[in-house]
């Protein structure tokens, strides 16, 4: 937010994605038994436990030590069974994409050929056995799978080619975790082995949609996998995660697997938790659709209000700004004389009575000069214990993060779970994203808004001060238009966000921003565009999301010198929502 009318540049960025669509088309393959192997074989056999002797198994080091004809291969990081990549292999013409590798082995030793893979007719097999060459396949899979079969070497066979392809016409299939698991032939395995299994899993803290877990580390492990009910639902580097999206007062079972180049553990002894009883994110007093307005703690030629002031539309009030120190990541508050209050006790009394009009007063933390950092688990502790104090001492209900220079999502999501740890489940958490920070889920805004959606009220975007940018169709949208407020809208509801947790900011008046401003009808129309489905502009999305929280202006003070009129016009269109 603007302490001073600033504008900004526009930021275009072009995201492409290509989707190839074939007809399906494939001819099973069998193998034929393989001899019994000889008494002299198993026991040799018995004298050396198997490995698996394919190298970089699980692509972690991208394409070494496999080739993929036609350059039709590559590693990537998504999606991925164990560790983080996996081996992504794209037919085309008469090219079905085939990787392999020339894996060393023991003559007249069995052998057990598995990999994960996902896709339309995926095949896996091993030929110059020295004995019957094997293959199976499977028609396809949206998820992983994985095929396996087993085969003989022959009497003077001491390397065979193991594979994997596709089929023509179809899309790209994937691969992970190759296994062939037998005696080492002479080849050895990779420098790193699977990882042991994960011990000491135990579920922490629990709300009513998450449950903080926890494990021991494994030192040969660069990444976790966590199942939840038997599905994987996180991947992390570190030994701790907290899962989210969960059912209040629901019981769940959890296990976590260790993966490193050479592939994936098995999975934990299971640990059960069971989530809290509702109650989330919304302050206890926000209600299902709401206005939120920022006040500002300042005078910068906008009307000077008292909190007392403010249009009683507003059901958020985010006081404009917290103060850094100089201890990283604290934070203070300091009101300005210019503002009008005889004291802090008025101030905190203000705060009091909004309150028991059932408004929710809260701190937001940032604007366009805001200079907090939280980037350690020191700042990230001394944000949340700064922030709980202010919050005890002035009657704060939550935090509001408008941090426009940059946020870390890994420290910024640790500190906001402490200072929910201390405020409890009645705490209002909003966010003021720039538009350029909810274009893609991996920028450092939306990870944290994500990271923390189960204790999260509401993303209030900024849609202005941004010029043109990309809206959930792939095209291009200029601010100041309903389709601009809709197609951007919808990255973050398609993205992960609830619709509850999703708002539209837009100035209050001309005077509230350098650019982007819209009348009051424009934010109406979006806002039917959105939950009805009517109002809309040229983008229409492809549903409607009914239970969208709101709105949001900067500011309660540029409204009130515009005569209230957005407050006027847009609250009750807000609190009338389906």
């Amino acid at each position: 937010m603007d302490r001073v009318r600033k504008g900004r540049p526009g930021v275009r960025r072009r995201i492409g994605a290509a989707i190839a669509v074939g007809a399906a088309a494939a001819l099973a393959v069998t193998g034929l038994a393989a001899p019994a192997q000889s008494a002299d074989a198993k026991a040799a056999d018995a004298k050396a436990a198997d490995v698996n002797v394919a190298k970089n198994a699980g692509f972690e080091s991208d394409l070494s030590n496999w080739t993929c004809v036609a350059s039709s291969g590559a590693a990537v990081t998504s999606p991925v069974h164990g560790g983080t990549k996996a081996l992504k292999a794209t037919p085309s013409g008469q090219n079905n994409a085939e990787c392999s590798q020339i894996v060393k082995v023991k003559p007249n030793s069995t052998y057990k050929l598995s990999s994960w893979v996902q896709g339309s007719y995926v095949y896996l097999g091993a030929r110059g056995t020295g004995t019957t060459d094997v293959s199976t396949w499977t028609p396809g899979n949206s998820s992983w799978q994985q095929l396996s079969t087993n085969f003989t070497t022959g009497a003077n066979t001491t390397s065979v080619t193991v594979y994997t392809h596709g089929w023509y016409g179809q899309s790209a299939y994937y691969a992970d975790d190759v296994s062939v698991l037998g005696p080492d032939g002479g080849g050895g395995t990779d420098p790193v082995e699977i990882p042991a299994v994960p011990a000491g899993l135990a579920a922490g803290t629990t709300t009513s949609t998450s449950v903080d877990l926890s494990w021991t580390p494994v030192s040969t492990a660069t990444g976790y996998t966590v199942y939840r009910d038997g599905a994987k639902v996180a991947s992390t580097s570190g030994a701790s995660t907290t899962v989210t999206g969960l059912t209040p007062e629901t019981t769940y079972s959890f296990q976590v697997s260790a993966s490193n180049a050479a592939g994936e553990s098995a999975k934990s002894t299971a640990v059960s938790a069971r989530t809290a009883k509702g109650g989330g994110g919304d302050g206890g007093t926000v209600p299902k659709h709401a206005l939120t307005g920022y006040w500002q703690n300042f005078n910068n030629g906008a009307t000077v209000q008292k909190l007392r002031d403010v249009s009683s539309q507003y059901d958020i009030i985010a006081v404009s700004f917290a103060d850094a120190t100089t201890t990283p990541g604290q934070i203070t508050f300091n009101l300005d004389p210019a503002v009008g209050y005889s004291s802090t006790a008025d101030f905190k009394a203000d705060i009091a009575a909004k309150k028991a009009a059932g408004k929710s007063v809260i701190l937001s933390v940032g604007g366009e000069k805001g200079t907090i950092s939280v980037n350690s688990d020191a700042s990230a502790a001394a944000f949340a214990n700064s922030a709980y104090a202010l919050m005890q001492e002035y009657g704060f209900g939550g935090v509001d993060i408008d941090l426009e220079n940059g946020l870390n999502p890994t420290y910024m999501t640790k500190a906001l779970r402490q200072l929910a740890a201390k405020a409890g489940p009645n705490m209002v958490l909003t966010m003021a994203p720039q538009t350029i920070d909810m274009q893609s889920t991996s920028g450092g805004y939306f990870q944290t808004a994500l990271n923390v959606k189960d204790i999260l009220t509401v993303v209030n975007m900024q849609y202005y001060n941004s010029g043109s940018m990309l809206g959930c169709d792939g095209k291009v949208y200029s601010q100041g238009s309903v389709d601009f407020l809709t197609a951007l809208a919808c990255i973050q509801l398609e993205g992960g966000l609830d619709p509850s947790q999703v708002g539209i900011g837009v100035p209050a008046s001309t005077r509230g921003a350098g650019s982007g401003y819209v009348a009051p009808s424009v934010v109406n129309n979006a806002l039917d565009c959105l939950t009805r489905g009517t109002g809309c502009g040229s983008f229409k999305p492809s549903k409607t999301y009914p239970a969208l929280r709101g709105a949001m202006t900067w500011s309660t003070n540029w409204d009130a010198t515009a005569g209230n009129t957005w407050s006027n016009s847009v609250g009750p269109k807000v609190h009338s929502l389906p």
